[in-house]
């Protein structure tokens, strides 16, 4: 695997690619790799000539420059944890490669970005639209691949790729989780033991509240009985816990259509999400069925 660090050496190696006829795929990723990362590079190999992993820790999509700062640097790791699985290139740009002295565009998809961490983090999803944007064109990309874990994201990255006439193909993959369910997430080396034990609390309360809800249980109430089961366990705040339908992501107060129910919660300073599917019913009790303001 070939490591690269500016855009001019791999625009003039996906040429050589093209020439030759063959496919590209890319995995997005800000490094501190894990089986979740990993699982995206495996499907993208199954499922293309060529494979790009890009490592950029964006400065655009955070909001704290403590969370920033904080944020692991892997690099040496994350190409060790790589070459067993046949990426050609780990493709690791600097700050200026991707926003040199002048840069002044940015990309903002409305709808899908709005609420959830959209509204708990403003000017996120621009930053993220604006680096993939930048990264599917540098990497001449046929396809790229995301988690579900962040599920909001990936649609925003869908939305963008069509509403643009993107060539880019995106591909959504499962979410990965730990052996005691946690997500898999580049946020979870910063929690200490004690808040680690209890992090897949997460998974367990939206597993349980998912099954009332898609049983006909009352949405408000499931959602109620979520979050206070997360505070009880530990959890410190949580910015949001929410049904919304899939894949528009519009606020659900009735499980009418599928969905899903996200989550949000800060534990030892470290802010987790998470989500799962909710699946529609074709009626449920709604005696009050008003809808709800946007996060």
């Amino acid at each position: 695997m070939k490591i690269i660090r500016t855009k001019t050496e791999l625009r003039a190696l996906t040429e050589s690619w093209r020439r030759a006829g063959e496919t590209i795929g890319v995995v997005p990723t800000m490094g501190a790799l894990h089986a979740g990362h990993l699982s995206l590079v495996d499907r993208a190999c199954d499922e293309n000539d060529r494979v790009i992993v890009t490592l950029f820790v964006n400065p655009r999509q955070f909001n704290s420059p403590e969370d920033l700062a904080k944020y692991p640097r892997t690099e040496d790791s994350d190409a060790e944890k790589l070459t067993p699985y046949g990426a050609d290139v780990l493709y690791v740009p600097d700050g200026p490669q991707m926003y040199p002295d002048g840069f002044a565009t940015t990309i903002s998809v409305t709808g899908v970005s709005a609420g959830l961490c959209g509204g708990a983090r403003p000017g996120h999803f621009d930053g993220v639209a604006t680096v993939v944007t930048k990264l599917f064109l540098q990497c001449d990309a046929d396809r790229a691949y995301f988690g579900e874990k962040d599920y909001q994201q990936l649609q925003v990255v869908i939305r963008l790729a069509e509403d643009l006439d993107l060539k880019t193909k995106i591909v959504g993959c499962p979410t990965v989780r730990e052996d005691d369910g946690l997500a898999m997430s580049s946020r979870n080396l910063r929690l200490g033991p004690g808040p680690r034990e209890i992090a897949p609390v997460i998974a367990q309360v939206l597993d349980d509240a998912a099954r009332v809800i898609s049983r006909g249980g009352q949405v408000a109430q499931a959602l109620d009985n979520a979050r206070a089961a997360l505070l009880s366990a530990g959890f410190d705040t949580i910015d949001y816990l929410e049904l919304r339908s899939d894949p528009d992501l519009k606020l659900m107060t009735r499980a009418d259509r599928p969905g899903r129910l996200f989550l949000a919660a800060w534990l030892d300073g470290v802010r987790l999400i998470d989500n799962v599917p909710v699946a529609g019913l074709a009626s449920v009790p709604a005696p009050e069925d008003h809808p709800l303001e946007p996060a």
